[in-house]
């Protein structure tokens, strides 16, 4: 199944400004009596900015012109209260949104790292890490100061632009009319710009996902680097995603930012037409200065929040723009489904019954492929580099599922196996392994949830049970040692060592080791091999590698290349095919 994200912007369509908040607004479920009391907050804050030109135009009118100053006195104290009840409602939108804001981004962020837990290895093999960081961090971000800071701006301001054009128009129809032919035009350009502000909007976003994709890939393989000193390659590949980045960056302020000019043309256009057609109605009696003025500030109350709706409109457009790249993860569904369990139809530990396998794009690995592997039993695959050996021990773990056929554990078809069922089962220790920051025990633990609730004492105990305390000894401040998952104070053979404890503390029925002993010294390997046979009789063993004295106790060798896996049975033919099969590493 593909699971490349989209990373191209030809999705990107227009899209109206209450369609997009539409499909922003399920966000806020749940949320309901803090979205209405900030909503109710910022409308009083918005009714007061609306009064105030009211009881300014009317002590002009009635009280300056007359020089009756209690009554200038009397109404200023008003419109003082006014404008602390203004203050008072803004404060409690901005503290109730904020909340609001944050516990979105919290429960974004929690949203897309679960979903990612429940997506397969085959995902992650076809996204950069870098991409998804930058989806979970920065597009959850964009929607966080949109909820935080521009929706009740947005709400507020259409509120204030509404009643601004309603008073204008009931005051002094001709005047308000005149007054509000600029702002016309403004919502003109403003739908036909609105789609190409969105998709360069998603473009810097993307860009942004590049960039993040180069910094950890640079930064994951800094000691390749150094080795090989090419630091022009990355240094290279870096400058082109900057620049990338840079430029889309330039795209998208500009886009988000054309309309300031515009709306701010608009409104100096609406005060040129009010003064001038103001000064005429005054002097034919037809208007007075209280009432001119009054204009004058509703005309500012209604081409002000315009101006700041060209910085909330950029918002939007960023929010719609990680909304998008959000939810396109959240979409994804895994194909790794559980099925229906069958009746028992093999004794055998694994079973593969006529399975191919194909990545992505990519020519098939496995031809219909069939065999056994017994109960207690030692398997080999050997083969060429690239020949399959881990695409069919990844099958065996269920890391992908078969292209065609099945795949058979303990007789069951392996789908049919809850993951918790499926896992407790299999061990796989890869060359590489994965550890965690924290302590030796920490990560034994990862592997081992059973044990959680030991002490350091009993889990030693349980260790060396298990024959697992030799290699422990290793590790200078035993379960304290320290682990960085990205540092070098641990060498690539104790992170091997952390890893074969982790799995064969677990006693599972099947325990593959890919090439797990590759970087331990022979010493340290024939202790590992001492400890694989003190495994349960029962359990499967499969190993893949390419020295040879790894092998040599196996009680079958398979020999995986070009689609098949094939009996090689001695130890001497396993050689021969090595050797024909023409083998590049």
């Amino acid at each position: 199944m593909r699971y490349k994200l989209n990373t191209s912007e030809a999705s990107q369509s227009k899209e109206t400004v209450w369609k997009g908040l539409a499909r922003l607004l399920p966000l806020i479920k749940g949320e309901g009596r803090n979205v209405a009391i900030a909503l109710a907050a910022i409308l009083i804050s918005s009714a007061t900015t609306l009064t105030a030109p009211l009881i300014i135009g009317h002590t002009v009118d009635s009280f300056i012109s007359t020089g009756d100053f209690n009554g200038v006195l009397l109404w200023s104290g008003l419109l003082l209260a006014v404008y602390a009840v203004g203050l008072v409602s803004a404060y409690t939108q901005t503290r109730t949104m904020g909340g609001v804001a944050r516990r979105i981004l919290f429960n974004l962020r929690n949203a897309i790292f679960n979903k990612l837990q429940e997506l397969p290895v085959a995902f992650f093999n076809q996204n950069r890490s870098g991409d998804l960081i930058s989806r979970i961090n920065n597009d959850t971000d964009k929607l966080n100061q949109f909820f935080a800071q521009a929706l009740m701006q947005f709400l507020g301001n259409a509120f204030l632009i509404v009643g601004a054009g309603i008073l204008l128009l009931v005051l002094n129809v001709r005047l308000g009319g005149a007054a509000l032919l600029p702002a016309v035009a403004v919502l003109v350009v403003t739908q036909l710009i609105g789609g190409w502000v969105k998709r360069a909007s998603f473009k810097s976003l993307q860009t942004l996902g590049g960039l993040s994709g180069e910094i950890q890939e640079s930064l994951a393989n800094f000691k390749v680097i150094v080795a090989f000193n090419r630091f022009d390659y990355f240094r290279d590949k870096f400058a082109a995603a900057n620049a990338a980045n840079y430029a889309a960056s330039i795209r998208a302020g500009i886009a988000s930012n054309i309309f300031i000019p515009i709306y701010g043309l608009a409104y100096n256009l609406g005060q040129l037409v009010v003064l001038a057609y103001g000064i005429y109605l005054i002097s034919s009696g037809e208007l007075t200065t209280g009432l001119l003025i009054g204009f004058l500030l509703y005309v500012t109350n209604f081409y002000n929040p315009l101006r700041q709706l060209a910085s909330i409109w950029s918002s939007l457009q960023l929010a719609l723009a990680g909304l998008d790249r959000i939810s396109e993860v959240l979409a994804l569904q895994s194909d790794m489904a559980t099925v229906p369990a069958d009746a028992t139809t093999s004794t055998a530990a694994i079973a593969f019954q006529n399975v191919s396998f194909h990545y992505p794009d990519g020519a098939e690995v496995l031809k219909s492929v069939s065999f056994t592997l017994e109960r207690g039993k030692t398997y080999a695959l050997v083969g060429p580099t690239g020949g399959g050996k881990t695409t069919t021990a990844s099958l065996m773990a269920r890391l992908y599922d078969p292209s065609e056929g099945t795949v058979l554990l303990d007789g069951r078809d392996i789908r049919s196996y809850p993951a918790e069922e499926r896992v407790a089962k299999i061990g796989f220790i890869l060359q590489e392994p994965f550890l965690f920051t924290g302590t030796v025990r920490d990560n034994i633990l990862y592997g081992n949830p059973q044990y959680a609730a030991l002490s350091d004492e009993a889990l030693e105990r349980n260790l060396d049970e298990a024959g697992l305390s030799a290699l422990l000894a290793r590790f200078e401040d035993g379960l304290a040692t320290k682990v960085s998952a990205t540092g070098d104070a641990m060498s690539l053979g104790q992170k091997q060592l952390i890893a074969f404890i982790r799995a064969t503390l677990r006693r599972p029925e099947i325990l593959i080791l890919d090439e797990a002993t590759a970087n331990i010294d022979t010493v340290t390997e024939q202790l590992l091999q001492g400890i694989l046979k003190r495994l349960p009789a029962t359990t499967t063993r499969v190993i893949i590698a390419h020295r040879l004295n790894t092998i040599d106790s196996a009680d079958a060798i398979f020999f995986v290349n070009g689609g098949a896996v094939t009996l090689a049975g001695s130890m001497e033919r396993a050689i021969d095919m090595l050797l024909h099969g023409a083998m590049v590493s």
